[in-house]
């Protein structure tokens, strides 16, 4: 009995379906503490002291989850009886341990209609959960706290440039906001500037400025543009400022998280061509994307640390957080969604481009939940 019970649950929880698997080593759950009392209007409380699942693969269309271990505490759920089919209508649990998580699936941008923003998602992950894609309120959701207090240095290697030869970018970004005064753009000869004027973020090359990014007609929120020396002269007296939590933010509202949007083709060129590393430590603050908002914290104790690299920005970026620290998490919405109360673990998330469609990559080496719930309702126990 413990096998189909098990097995249930974690179909209920996660919305996906078992992917076939090796009946020896594939698949596996256990229960232990299993408990089962009448809820009251046809409802029945399953309790859990532990529950366990190893080798486990689910799917759904093309997204596809991949998992060594699982083990959730204290588990309370709320299963009512529906069609002769039992479906979970709430849970709550201590605590989970996760480790040997990857997950592969398209990323996709769906374009707006009728005014409504655009909305970014994992191909698959909406029959995940029901919730993740939904439309958002005009403006958007976009909230990036973290980005306020930031600190890090990110840097690029561009090779056969056509217009910077083989040059050194360096952009440093000091409590949430980029200087380009400081930032450095190196190569054989005169070194070239870069800068934001009201157009967009630019590169003062030796033959000329040519643009990376083109801003859209309206105003940008989180800019200081560059401004010119007397009588507006030719010389630039200050090459401009970013304050990344704004400007990201407004950005988004924007454009929507559109692929692409506003980057030059000669940019886009340049990509192909560009490494890039860095490094950029996140402050405390909360965040909120479309479907999933948090609150990161640790930030005294290194926390939220992330590292970037590519060997070629425009084919992919590899971002790693080694000591990731998220609380009051919530996936989905406040009245069917996963929610939890802190999430600890190391991760690490790859943007790429397959077969003309980026692509996300995502593995979890380890993970700890603490105050698991899942759906609107509350178990009766909990």
């Amino acid at each position: 009995m413990s096998k189909p019970l098990a097995a249930s649950i974690v179909d209920f929880v996660l919305g996906l379906a078992l992917a076939p698997a090796d009946q020896e080593s594939g698949n596996r759950f256990s229960v232990e503490g299993l408990s089962l009392r009448a809820a009251g209007e046809g409802a029945l409380e399953v309790g859990i002291q532990r529950l366990t699942a190893a080798s486990l693969r689910v799917a759904s269309g093309p997204l596809m989850l991949e998992l060594e271990h699982l083990a959730v505490h204290k588990v309370v759920a709320l299963v009512r009886i529906e069609a002769g089919r039992p479906r979970l209508q709430a849970l709550e649990a201590a605590g989970a341990e996760l480790s040997g998580v990857k997950v592969q699936a398209p990323l996709v941008a769906s374009r707006p209609t009728g005014g409504e923003p655009y909305a970014l998602h994992v191909h698959g992950a909406a029959a995940a959960t029901g919730h993740v894609t939904s439309r958002q309120p005009a403006g958007g959701p976009w909230c990036l706290g973290p980005l306020a207090d930031a600190n890090g240095t990110i840097r690029a290697e561009i090779i056969d440039a056509h217009l910077l030869f083989d040059a050194d970018v360096t952009v440093p970004i000091r409590e949430g906001r980029v200087d380009f005064n400081a930032a450095t753009v190196e190569h054989v000869g005169p070194d070239s500037r870069m800068g934001v004027s009201r157009l967009g973020l630019y590169v003062d090359a030796p033959n000329g400025r040519s643009y990376l990014y083109q801003f859209p007609s309206a105003p940008v929120a989180g800019v200081e543009f560059e401004r010119r020396g007397a009588a507006l002269g030719p010389w630039v007296a200050d090459r401009g400022k970013l304050l990344l939590q704004e400007f990201g933010e407004g950005l988004l509202r924007q454009c929507g998280g559109a692929q692409g949007a506003g980057l030059t083709e000669q940019a886009r060129l340049l990509f192909e061509r560009t490494a890039l590393s860095g490094e950029l430590r996140l402050g405390d603050g909360r965040f909120c994307v479309p479907g999933a908002q948090g609150e990161t914290a640790g930030r005294a104790e290194g926390r939220n640390a992330i590292r970037l690299h590519s060997e070629a920005v425009g084919r992919g970026v590899t971002v790693d957080v080694a000591s990731l620290l998220v609380r009051n998490a919530l996936l989905g919405t406040r009245d069917a969604g996963i929610a939890c109360d802190e999430i600890a673990g190391a991760l690490r998330l790859r943007l790429f481009v397959a077969e003309s469609q980026v692509r996300l990559a995502f593995e979890l080496a380890n993970m700890n939940i603490a105050g698991l719930r899942l759906g609107g309702g509350r178990p009766t126990s909990a």
